[in-house]
């Protein structure tokens, strides 16, 4: 399951979609709207992104990690769109024989597509101002 999507993520779904007998863990990751940010507050998120090229960049993720980590299954659902403080804009589940495997891959799939995937992030801060979020550094940049 590579996916992006425009509602909320079903996060059980994409649990699901790594699960297998053969398998005695599975590693599910959610990054969700904080309220702070750098000491800001924020009001709600919105993500942005070219599908095809943000979709072909996660595909070859999932390949690379399935190549490195002796993992049975993976799953990266992203969301675009307006997300509230507290809802799920992103998710990688993964499985394995053992928990070694699909902590580290999923650890691996988080981290690398934050600064890989061109996926743009606008923090909408509760003053009314925005910033965008480079996809390379996705922490705000420093107001000119």
């Amino acid at each position: 399951m590579i996916e992006i999507v425009d509602t909320k993520i079903d996060v059980e779904a994409v649990r699901k979609s790594v699960e297998s007998q053969i398998c005695g863990a599975a590693v599910l990751f959610t990054g969700s709207t904080r309220r702070f940010t750098c000491g800001r507050e924020t009001e709600k998120l919105f993500y942005e992104c070219y599908p095809s090229m943000a979709l072909a960049k996660m595909r070859e993720l999932h390949q690379i990690a399935c190549q490195r980590w002796d993992i049975h299954a993976c799953s990266i659902v992203h969301r675009i769109g307006e997300v509230d403080l507290g809802e799920v804009s992103i998710a990688v589940a993964t499985s394995s024989p053992h928990r070694k495997n699909s902590f580290e891959s999923a650890q691996w799939l988080i981290d690398t597509l934050k600064k890989t995937v061109p996926i743009w992030k606008k923090e909408i801060w509760t003053d009314g101002s925005t910033e965008w979020v480079h996809p390379d550094n996705n922490s705000p940049q420093q107001p000119m």
